[in-house]
């Protein structure tokens, strides 16, 4: 399947290295190829613009091109987050506290977690979803302008979400009272949820995120309870596809989840009670899964000491081990699996601490990189532009001390960051 839109396309096209870029000669001191797992050593990669030109065994500086000495480092594709909110205000135990930072100083904080993301080695994101609506637009926008650093966005615009649903910012003052801009994705109906995803994409997102179940950080409601219907998703499903691109959809509970995919969705975030029929289902149908297994700790730690709603850390606590289970499940029954983390439920420049998360449960190292790499990009459609290095592909490449496939944790400390032929660490 592939959601290689004129949209899409143009996302990617103008999405390349500022003006600015230059040809860079990178030595790399080991090479990561993520799609064999094999690792080369005296390799140089030659950028010219935004993209690789050539990988070839190293020797003098091109004329004209900038040396970059990461021979002291293994080099590897840029990172992918696949379930990230850049543009938000971050979570917190004020419940207010999106709707008390207004839509500019949305802006402001997502264009500097779009820099920290970027510069802990995620060179694309795929943002699932803020409160303040086509706020991630925005910012998307303005990286792919040079106007600010950050990775490559796909966007989603807004949760489509039923009123007072997981999608809604519950629990402030009654929901028909919130800002408009809160609210562009909330629906009751299948026409509605039609106009609504027609509107998203008229407003330039990329791809859909719906909101199947309720969810864990959302003030009344349930975990195991279905909230979209099938129908509703199934018209989102039908518009994504007019527009060449695809819905994904939050679910928690396993009959909420299966009702997605039985509408078409393309990926499930979340999936934490997800039964073996789902599993079945998921991987008989090519459906990915995008498992947060790491933030679960961290909700519990942080969010204890906060005080975050009590509501919030008891959900957490039964879904956390659940999720992790049902992840090994998966990667057992070889089910697809993408790379994302929540980033915004915990500070954002974490999203690395995931990998070993994945690895204790039941993933190679390099299943865990592939998962944030080339299979990444194949799950937004993008493999033949991101997620590996090769001649012809976005110069997005990452520098790390150590072997990360002996101790995937060196991910967690990245040196250099070169995105679109730009060096930015």
């Amino acid at each position: 399947m592939r959601h290689l839109t004129a949209l899409a396309l143009a996302t990617l096209v103008l999405a390349a290295a500022p003006a600015q870029a230059r040809s860079l000669y990178v030595e790399a001191g080991r090479l990561l190829d993520v799609e064999t797992g094999q690792v080369s050593t005296g390799q140089c990669l030659l950028t010219q613009d935004e993209r690789i030109a050539r990988i070839e065994p190293c020797g003098a500086t091109p004329a004209g091109a900038e040396r970059v000495d990461w021979s002291a480092y293994t080099v590897l594709p840029g990172l992918i987050d696949l379930h990230t909110h850049l543009a938000d205000a971050g979570q917190d135990a004020d419940l207010a506290l999106p709707m008390k930072t207004s839509p500019q100083a949305t802006a402001l904080i997502g264009a500097q977690n779009a820099r920290t993301t970027m510069l802990a080695g995620f060179t694309t994101v795929r943002d699932v979803g803020t409160y303040r609506g086509l706020t991630d637009v925005a910012l998307r926008d303005a990286i792919n302008l040079g106007r600010v650093p950050g990775p490559r966005m796909f966007v989603a615009g807004a949760y489509i979400t039923t009123p007072g649903g997981g999608g809604e910012l519950n629990g402030v003052v009654p929901n028909d009272q919130l800002p408009p801009d809160m609210r562009l994705g909330v629906s009751s109906t299948p026409e509605e949820t039609r106009q609504k995803a027609e509107f998203l994409f008229a407003n330039g997102v990329d791809f859909l995120k719906l909101i199947a179940t309720g969810a864990v950080l959302a003030v009344g409601t349930d975990v195991n309870k279905p909230e979209l219907s099938e129908d509703q998703m199934r018209a989102a499903v039908e518009v994504a596809r007019a527009h060449g691109s695809y819905a994904t959809a939050h679910a928690h509970g396993a009959e909420g989840l299966k009702a997605a995919i039985r509408a078409g969705v393309h990926s499930i975030e979340h999936a934490s009670l997800i039964d073996d029929e789902g599993l079945r289902m998921a991987k008989d149908r090519g459906v990915w899964l995008v498992m947060d297994i790491f933030n679960g700790d961290y909700i519990e730690d942080i969010g204890t000491k906060e005080g975050w709603p009590a509501e919030y850390l008891e959900k957490n606590r039964a879904t956390t081990d659940l999720q992790r289970e049902n992840f090994a499940k998966a990667v057992r029954m070889g089910v697809r699996i993408g790379f994302g983390t929540d980033s915004g439920v915990y500070p954002h420049g974490m999203n690395a601490r995931q990998f070993a998360y994945m690895v204790r449960y039941g993933m190679t190292p390099l299943q865990a990189i592939r998962a944030a790499t080339i299979d990444a990009a194949t799950l937004i459609g993008h493999e033949k532009e991101i997620g590996s290095l090769k001649a012809g592909k976005f110069a997005d490449m990452i520098a790390v001390s150590g072997d990360p496939l002996a101790d995937v944790r060196t991910l967690e400390n990245v040196a250099g960051v070169v995105k679109g032929g730009e060096r930015y660490r």
